[in-house]
């Protein structure tokens, strides 16, 4: 299948340096579909890779035949989380006999017609490892690609010691792409902790925010929830997260919980740790509805603080 130009696409239009701040952010847009459903696959991840597909394409055939426009998979659905199997999963993307995971996503966004935002995989580029997240179009195309920009790296004694950048090269790129449901802003687990990303997504025009993740139980009890509420309340937009399912034979236990929040905040649909699949309701009218309720962007102390979007006065 031809491909789109796998580079990150940057739907906003080109500004000036003087707006990439918070107090001259783009204009809204509503998107052409206001509602539809979005289907989070929260997958058991096994040692079979093979395994792992048929999982993930029962999964989405399952979340298209509920209705969903939008289907997202979790952070490393086709390996398990562990820096052991990492290198021996990887597929490099831009080489189709090598990269069947890429592969049965394209091919089932194509077959359903849906937008599929691909969780994240090992990617091998340029004899590097990225932790990368692929977004498909109805055409079975590549929409746009983001390699996870922050390094998950956490020492807890006596519960957890895990360092991702041992072995993952951290994308450079922020990436929002316009779809057939909306301008997306893809972030992957660790990048939702660092909320001037999800502030640039606005900045862009984004309607939802979507991040794979894999949050482990200490961090995931702390702060799954919160930091999905925060992003999403701060930035008065949708936020998506898709976790893989726990799994209590594996040394990293995974918190599950996949979730969607709307632009106040509301946890709208949620799950618990089991394979499951979440169908919710996006209904981008609420956006506009909150920010005039709320009108954070009025507020904001452009004169005192900025947000400065490097890659839009460099492009």
């Amino acid at each position: 299948m031809m491909q789109q130009n796998p580079g990150v696409s940057m739907a906003s239009p080109q500004r000036s340096a003087g707006r990439a701040q918070f107090s001259a952010s783009e204009p809204f847009q509503m998107s052409k579909i206001i509602k539809f459903k979005i289907g989070l696959c929260q997958l058991l991840v096994t040692a079979d890779k093979n395994i792992n597909l048929v999982h993930a394409r029962n999964s989405i055939e399952v979340a298209a035949k509920q209705g969903a426009s939008l289907v997202v998979l979790p952070e490393m659905w086709n390996c398990p989380y562990s820096n052991n199997y990492f290198a021996r999963y990887a597929e490099d993307f831009d080489n189709k006999d090598d990269s069947p995971s890429f592969s049965l996503l394209s091919k089932l966004a194509l077959v359903h017609g849906i937008t599929i935002v691909g969780g994240s995989m090992p990617e091998r580029r340029n004899h590097r490892l990225h932790n990368t997240c692929c977004v498909f179009g109805p055409d079975g195309n590549l929409k746009a690609k983001h390699s996870k920009m922050h390094m998950f790296d956490i020492y807890i004694p006596g519960d957890i010691s895990f360092k991702e950048s041992d072995i993952f090269t951290a994308g450079d790129e922020p990436t929002i792409v316009d779809t057939d449901v909306g301008r997306i802003g893809i972030g992957i687990c660790h990048d939702i902790r660092f909320p001037e990303l999800a502030m640039l997504y606005r900045e862009r025009g984004a309607h939802l925010i979507c991040f794979p993740g894999a949050f482990n139980l200490s961090t995931g009890e702390a702060l799954w929830e919160l930091e999905q509420r925060a992003r999403a309340a701060d930035n008065q937009l949708y936020v998506a997260t898709c976790s893989p399912s726990r799994d209590s034979t594996c040394s990293y236990m995974i918190w599950g919980h996949s979730t969607v929040v709307g632009p106040s905040g509301e946890v709208i649909a949620t799950s618990s740790h089991e394979e499951t699949i979440v169908i919710a309701e996006i209904d981008y009218s609420t956006i506009p509805q909150q920010r005039k309720i709320l009108p954070l962007e009025d507020q904001r102390r452009g004169d005192l603080y900025r947000l400065v979007d490097v890659h839009e006065q460099n492009p």
